[in-house]
C-alpha cells in the first residue's frame, strides 16, 4: 500500500456500464421487474411499487433524464455530476440528498471515490464517483430478505451505507498490519530513511481514511433521528447499527493516528540516542588519545632541563608513564560506558 489517490487523480474508467441497475420493487418487497428510465414516472404512479437506479459516473444527459422523471432539485444534480463534493446530507422539498466519501484499496494504493444518495419516498438513487465497488451485493443482499425490503426505500438506503463503511474495516486492517511491520523495523539497531518516509506517507494516508470515516456519524445519526416518514420508523435501528459500525472505525483510526505519532517520536528517539552514542564513542576515543598526545608535545619541546631527560632508562619510563595513564583512562571510560 503506498499511498492514497483521489479520484480526480486516476483513471477509473472501467467498462461497467453508466446505467447499473433500475429495478421496481413491490410492496412486498420483491422484485418485481428491471425498468427503462423511460418507465420510471409509469412505476412511480403505482402506490405498491418503488424504485433503486444505481448510476456509475453518469454523463450530463443521463442525469437530466433523472432528474426529469424524480424530480430532482437542480443544486442536487449539479453536485452528483461532480466530484469532489465534501460529505454532507441536505434536504431539497421531499428528497434528501447526501454525499458520502468511499474507499478502496486499487493495486497496492488507497484510492477514495464519493458516492451520491437521492432518497425519495418511493424511489432510492445511487451515483458512483471513483472508487467505489459496486452495490450490487448490498441489492443482492435486500432482495433475499424481502420481508425487511418491504420497509421501503430507506431500508435499501441502510443497506448501502452499511456496505460503504463495512469496506473501511478491510482498510483499517491493513494499517494495523503495515503498523505492526514498521514497529519491526523501527527498534532495529540501523536506521532507514524510508521507515520514516513509510510512517509520514502513512500517517497521511490515515488523515485522509478519518475525513472520509468522521462525517459519516453526523450523516448517520442525523439519519437515525430524522422526523417524518421519509426514514422507516422501523429501519432507524439498522441506521444506529451502522453508526456504532462507523463509530467503532473512527474510534480505530483516532487509535492508529496516536499510535503513529508515537512511532515517529519513538524512531527518531532512537536515532538521536543512537547519534549520541555515536558522540560518546568518539569522545572517549578523543580522551584517550589526548593523554598520550599531551605527553609527546611536552617531550618535543626539546627543552634542556624536562625531567628525566638525563636519565638511562627516561625513554622507558615516560612509556610506561603514558602507557599506564591510557590504560587507566580506557578502563575509566569503559565504566562509564563511553567506550
Amino acid at each position: 500500500m503506498d499511498t492514497q489517490v483521489h479520484p480526480a487523480d486516476i483513471s477509473m474508467h472501467t467498462d461497467e456500464p453508466m446505467l447499473v441497475n433500475c429495478v421496481a420493487y413491490g410492496k412486498d418487497g420483491r422484485k418485481a421487474r428491471d425498468v427503462t428510465l423511460d418507465d420510471i414516472s409509469e412505476v412511480l404512479k403505482n402506490p405498491d411499487q418503488f424504485i433503486w437506479v444505481g448510476l456509475h459516473e453518469p454523463d450530463e444527459p443521463l442525469l437530466a433524464k433523472l432528474q426529469e422523471e424524480f424530480g430532482l432539485h437542480d443544486l442536487a444534480i449539479e453536485d452528483a455530476h461532480c466530484a469532489h463534493q465534501r460529505p454532507k446530507i441536505e434536504i431539497y422539498d421531499d428528497t434528501l440528498f447526501m454525499v458520502l466519501h468511499t474507499a478502496q484499496v486499487l493495486k497496492g494504493k488507497i484510492a477514495f471515490g464519493e458516492t451520491h444518495i437521492f432518497l425519495g419516498a418511493r424511489f432510492l438513487l445511487t451515483v458512483r464517483h471513483g472508487a467505489s465497488l459496486s452495490y450490487s451485493a448490498a441489492r443482492k443482499s435486500c432482495e433475499q430478505t424481502s420481508e425487511l425490503m418491504a420497509l421501503g426505500p430507506s431500508y435499501a438506503l441502510y443497506a448501502v451505507l452499511d456496505f460503504i463503511v463495512d469496506n473501511f474495516l478491510p482498510i483499517v486492517n491493513t494499517f494495523k498490519q503495515e503498523l505492526h511491520e514498521l514497529e519491526k523495523d523501527i527498534f532495529e539497531d540501523t536506521f532507514k530513511r524510508e521507515v520514516i518516509e513509510r510512517l509520514y506517507l502513512l500517517k497521511r494516508e490515515l488523515v485522509t481514511l478519518r475525513l472520509a470515516v468522521s462525517p459519516m456519524q453526523d450523516i448517520l445519526n442525523q439519519l437515525s433521528r430524522f422526523p417524518g416518514r421519509m426514514i422507516n420508523e422501523e429501519v432507524k435501528p439498522y441506521l444506529r447499527d451502522v453508526y456504532d459500525h462507523a463509530a467503532r472505525i473512527s474510534d480505530a483510526t483516532n487509535t492508529m493516528g496516536e499510535l503513529l505519532s508515537s512511532a515517529m517520536n519513538v524512531n527518531l528517539a532512537l536515532v538521536s540516542v543512537a547519534q549520541n552514542e555515536v558522540v560518546k564513542r568518539l569522545a572517549g576515543w578523543a580522551g584517550l588519545l589526548a593523554a598520550p598526545t599531551l605527553i609527546a608535545s611536552w617531550y618535543g619541546m626539546n627543552f634542556k632541563n624536562m625531567p628525566e631527560l638525563g636519565h638511562e632508562n627516561g625513554y622507558f619510563v615516560l612509556i610506561g608513564v603514558t602507557v599506564a595513564v591510557c590504560v587507566g583512562l580506557y578502563l575509566l571510560l569503559r565504566r562509564a560506558k563511553w567506550l
